[in-house]
């Protein structure tokens, strides 16, 4: 049974211009299946996170092909691709990104709020199920502030499963945390993958991390060295 291509990735190539023009990615071409969970490794320099923000759409300026769950990306304007990854992808960052002044579930609302596809009672009930599943219900009320920072980790996993996206991407999501919080958030990616199909593309350092995903690609001065 052939497996379901969740993004495609043809002959990236990409180039900085400041100090002077260097090549940084060097024809990069992968594919990432439905349910997968990716890591991306590679030394400082190495392009992992240049290579994860154009994946992401946030950074537009490279040659090459980059599509979405067939959707092909490349050359769409910049409106056209903040909507998109409003509804089809997911971001977990090293750095939680919470609005502090707000509660936990109105965190992890916000972007269902503003896709505008269901409504606010709706959005609720699916923040709500979500913060369950985290083991974070109890917690809905209070200030993101005041949360642990795994606790807050969790939260903005939650919050970039909102949209039920079809890819959920992570820069050094756990680099910020301690080994017990680390596997706590490696754990909740593994069930997402294993028994949501959620499609995960993780940067990291973090060797054992990487390890226990379904496959890595390493990068190394800008080539695809390993997958």
């Amino acid at each position: 049974m052939s497996r379901e291509i969740a993004l495609k990735a043809e002959h990236i190539v990409k180039y900085f211009d400041q100090p002077e023009r260097f090549q940084v990615l060097k024809d990069l071409s992968f594919e990432v299946y439905k349910g997968e969970f990716l890591s991306l490794v590679g030394k400082s320099g190495s392009g992992k996170s240049t290579l994860l923000y154009i994946l992401s759409t946030m950074d537009t300026s490279y040659e090459g092909g980059l599509a979405i769950n067939g959707q092909a990306l490349t050359g769409r304007t910049q409106n056209e691709l903040a909507a998109f990854r409003n509804e089809h992808i997911g971001f977990v960052f090293q750095f939680h990104y919470l609005l502090p002044e707000f509660s936990v579930l109105h965190n992890v609302m916000l972007p269902a709020l503003k896709l505008r596809r269901k409504s606010r009672a709706e959005v609720e009930a699916d923040a709500l199920e979500l913060l369950t599943s985290l083991d974070l219900r109890d917690q809905a009320g209070k200030l993101a502030s005041r949360l642990s920072g795994g606790q807050q980790q969790r939260v903005a996993i939650a919050r970039a499963l909102i949209n039920e996206p079809a890819v959920i991407m992570g820069d050094e999501p756990t680099g910020n945390l301690d080994s017990k919080n680390t596997g706590i958030v490696f754990d909740i990616l593994r069930r997402l993958a294993s028994e949501r199909h959620q499609t995960i593309i993780t940067v990291t350092h973090d060797e054992d991390f990487a390890r226990r995903g379904d496959r890595i690609i390493e990068l190394s001065d800008g080539r695809l060295v390993r997958q």
